[in-house]
């Protein structure tokens, strides 16, 4: 069975087709950084026109790539929550017009639940019941994943998510976009013990939760004080820039461990995955593989270029297959986050 998976709820679009036996047939990602630069960060209109642009010719050279034609696709999946409201439309709309002209079936894909197939895809083996954790631009979440598409929240964050914290202070130290990764770089020529930033939460053994608000608003006022400020005439030298990137970052680090590590306590279970855009940080997998060699925990991780969005995590729509999940042409986009 060959399935087109696509994925439009950010700033991405991709498109992917796999199969039933979990093969990568071919895979395209269209990334926007270079459109949202100049605004440091996602602009959503600009992302839904970007996405009607590239759409088919993504799709196309997904197909091309797998040596397929649209009548060799035996299904059609697309990730309808959660994301920006228009992206989500340009996706949805792409994959029921496939599905009504080719007479196939339509699968809706939860992107939360897809950035931790991920490391279903990665392992080669059934990795469930796990917990997971998501983190990425949008959210900061851990959940109990009884199977790969059985979910139950466990506790996420209150204010910003991690990746959205790391693109903040990543522009107020005047690093490029996106600042989630120039920041990563920078820190490792910095002391993460430089500066004492707080912990929200990492010791309210209560709760699940993360904050990291308080946490963006200590670097602010650390390097320019409270007040309306012109980031850009701080002329910070070198040093400070990465000592502050390594102190906050070591801070965030601290914090998804540490949770992570309650959850797999609280819930009594020896497997952990995670997943999304900030997995890829250098210094949080070091330390979440620290932790499982310590600790004695089973650890999935996916590889860098299945943790930032993509059409392959998509392929969780064979399970929803093989559960007899399809969906009527009146799906919908949910830009929200549905719990359970």
């Amino acid at each position: 069975m060959n399935i087109l998976t696509l994925e439009t709820t950010c700033d991405e679009t991709a498109a992917a087709v796999v199969t039933d036996e979990l093969a990568v047939l071919g895979s395209v990602v269209a990334s926007q950084d270079a459109l949202h630069q100049r605004f440091g960060g996602v602009v959503p209109e600009i992302a839904s026109r970007a996405h009607v642009e590239r759409i088919l010719p993504v799709v196309d050279e997904a197909l091309r790539r797998a040596n397929l034609q649209l009548a060799d696709l035996d299904a059609v999946a697309v990730a309808n929550m959660p994301g920006l409201a228009g992206s989500l439309i340009v996706g949805l709309v792409a994959a029921k017009t496939l599905a009504l002209a080719l007479d196939i079936p339509l699968v809706a894909v939860n992107h939360l639940q897809a950035h931790i197939y991920a490391c279903r895809i990665a392992a080669g083996r059934d990795i469930f019941p796990c917990v997971g954790l998501i983190v990425s631009g949008g959210h900061t979440s851990l959940y109990r994943c009884r199977t790969a598409i059985d979910f139950e929240l466990l506790g996420g964050t209150i204010d910003d998510a991690a990746g959205e914290a790391f693109d903040k202070v990543a522009s107020m130290l005047g690093l490029p976009f996106p600042g989630g990764p120039a920041l990563g770089r920078v820190a490792e020529k910095g002391n993460p013990r430089a500066y004492s930033f707080p912990r929200s939460l990492l010791h309210d053994d209560d709760r699940l939760d993360f904050s990291f608000s308080g946490l963006k608003t200590a670097v602010r006022y650390e390097i320019a004080g409270p007040g309306r400020t012109d980031f850009k005439a701080l002329a910070l030298d070198e040093q400070t820039v990465a000592d502050v990137a390594a102190s906050f970052q070591e801070a965030v680090v601290d914090c998804l461990v540490g949770k992570a590590l309650l959850a797999l306590k609280k819930q009594r279970m020896n497997i952990l995955c995670v997943a999304g855009g900030v997995a890829a940080n250098r210094r949080l997998r070091t330390r979440l593989e620290e932790e499982a060699q310590r600790r004695r925990f089973e650890l999935h991780v996916p590889p860098i270029a299945l943790c930032t969005d993509n059409a392959v995590m998509g392929a969780i729509a064979v399970e929803r297959l093989k559960a007899g999940l399809i969906e009527e042409l009146d799906l919908d986009a949910y830009p929200g986050l549905i719990r359970g």
